[in-house]
């Protein structure tokens, strides 16, 4: 009786417990649109920010910017190349994610994913996010010219993640595709640079966004 009883208790701490060295990150939800529908792998969305977030964009004497998205522009006073992902007026342009597991189709907070402008540019880097330092002010800022796939050390910058935010959801920078990198983690949102350009990069408090997919 004593042995049986052991072995339930055994069994139950097996079920309960992780074994060791088993992962114990975030819960993952799919990401729904604003049509309470998943997110998908390689299809067109724009990203909208939620209207009286935290981090929207006012310039007094000028309305706040509500009707806004996310766009790729040049941000020089020269107009130069890589364009950096700013907040613009209207719906923006549309984008694409894409997780790590590229068999992978719905779209899941707290995982890593790349992220790209589904337009064509007249720059040579890519469309695909990337995180740099800007080397005027020293702030983390979302550029062009990452790369799709290849999780590692050298593309550590490249990902990005989606996290639940009440009933709406929020821009993550916390890779996890490099296991000896230690990359400072932080909110993706929307500050003013000294050109009065609305840029996207780290930021202090989370900044709330919805997906609108785009219609085909």
């Amino acid at each position: 009786m004593r042995s049986l009883l052991f072995l339930f208790a055994l069994l139950f701490a097996l079920c309960t417990h992780p074994f060791l060295g088993e992962a114990q990150g975030p819960i993952m939800q799919d990401v729904l649109d604003i049509n309470n529908n998943t997110l998908q792998a390689g299809k067109d969305y724009y990203i909208r920010p939620v209207p009286n977030s935290v981090s929207t964009i006012c310039r007094p004497p000028a309305p706040c910017v509500f009707g806004s998205g996310l766009a790729l522009n040049s941000t020089t006073p020269n107009k130069a190349c890589p364009l950096n992902v700013v907040e613009v007026r209207g719906t923006g342009q549309a984008l694409t994610f894409t997780p790590t597991n590229p068999n992978t189709k719905d779209i899941t907070t707290n995982s890593d994913l790349n992220i790209k402008f589904d337009v064509k540019s007249n720059c040579p880097e890519s469309t695909v996010w990337r995180l740099v330092s800007d080397g005027s002010s020293g702030q983390r800022i979302v550029t062009s010219g990452g790369v799709i796939g290849n999780p590692g050390e050298g593309t550590v910058n490249n990902w990005f993640m989606i996290q639940k935010d009440d009933d709406d959801y929020n821009l993550y920078f916390c890779p996890r595709v490099c296991e000896t990198c230690k990359p400072v983690c932080g909110n993706i949102g929307v500050f003013l640079d000294s050109n009065g350009n609305s840029l996207v990069g780290i930021v202090d408090k989370p900044y709330k966004v919805r997906f609108d997919p785009v219609s085909s």
